[in-house]
């Protein structure tokens, strides 16, 4: 932004301590955060040395530019009390930084005349000043009214990331592809360790490491085309081996592992790498492995 602003925080969790330091290194005045818990409080301390804490209605008032930094099924009752108590003022600038969340949940704050920003960085964040570099370059899903998109687009130029715009009706659903890429790609990576570990594997990570940074690149690069392994070459006996080793050696992996198998397997039917007959070999596999998954468990298959 091209003036220094005041600025305070509200949710001083893993993402708002970190884009409030960020704003203070590019020249901004962090004057007050809130944050109830002792990690909350150990990151202010951490990352905002000498900031003081508040209540969330004390910082609201304090600051020129209000960073609503809380759980996703908080932030309308957060942004509706504020604007009850008389926190929030007209020509603020109040911008959560929720994914799934657009401007509709700032409207307690736009009727009291706030301007109003939502503001999502696509990025994981561990509270920690390791997450201060990994903004450079980060995406920023912006989804702000005409007359805030210069504002927008100079706070994340300061932020040190870019600005995508997204929009209101299409927040969601980014936030879900977000979601599933990042989130889900943990948990598959986590199995997959466990089933190289089950299987002798001493260092699980160091093995895994260049092929998943080679999938990734590839599959970034090309999408579909990158893919390989025993779905795309139609090998049943091999995804049927694995099927019953990973139920007896690793059975908490046995749901995933069957699901995205599907997925793969109707991706590659769909584009014409593999025949319907063998396809459909596969698919009796899968069926019987599915059948296999503890009921009342998260690897259930319906």
């Amino acid at each position: 932004m091209s003036t220094t602003v005041k600025v305070g925080v509200v949710g001083a969790g893993r993402v708002g301590a970190v884009l409030s330091a960020a704003l203070r290194a590019a020249g901004h005045d962090v004057v007050a955060a809130a944050g109830e818990s002792d990690a909350s409080r150990r990151r202010i301390a951490d990352l905002l040395p000498g900031v003081p804490v508040a209540k969330p209605s004390d910082v609201a008032r304090s600051c020129d530019l209000l960073l609503l930094t809380v759980p996703d099924d908080s932030l309308h009752n957060v942004v509706s009390v504020l604007a009850a108590a008389g926190a929030l003022r007209p020509g603020q600038l109040v911008v959560h930084t929720s994914g799934c969340h657009g401007l509709s949940v700032l409207a307690p704050a736009a009727e009291v005349g706030a301007r109003t920003v939502a503001l999502h960085p696509a990025m994981t964040f561990t509270g920690t000043s390791r997450d201060l570099p990994r903004l450079r370059g980060c995406v920023f899903g912006v989804t702000a009214p005409e007359a805030e998109r210069a504002t927008a687009e100079s706070l994340v130029a300061d932020l040190g990331g870019n600005a995508t715009w997204v929009a209101e009706e299409h927040r969601t659903l980014y936030h879900a592809g977000l979601a599933h890429g990042a989130n889900h790609l943990v948990t598959v990576v986590t199995e997959a360790m466990e089933m190289l570990r089950a299987a002798g594997g001493d260092d699980p990570a160091s093995t895994l490491r260049p092929l998943l940074q080679a999938a990734l690149d590839n599959a970034l690069r090309s999408g579909d085309a990158a893919l390989t392994g025993p779905i795309v070459r139609g090998d049943v006996e091999t995804v049927s081996a694995h099927l019953t080793d990973i139920s007896a050696h690793a059975p908490q992996a046995l749901g995933s592992y069957v699901a995205l198998a599907r997925a793969t397997l109707a991706r590659v039917l769909t584009d014409g790498r593999q025949l319907p007959i063998r396809a459909q070999r596969i698919t009796r596999a899968l069926d019987a492995a599915a059948q296999r998954v503890r009921p009342g468990t998260t690897q259930e298959i319906r």
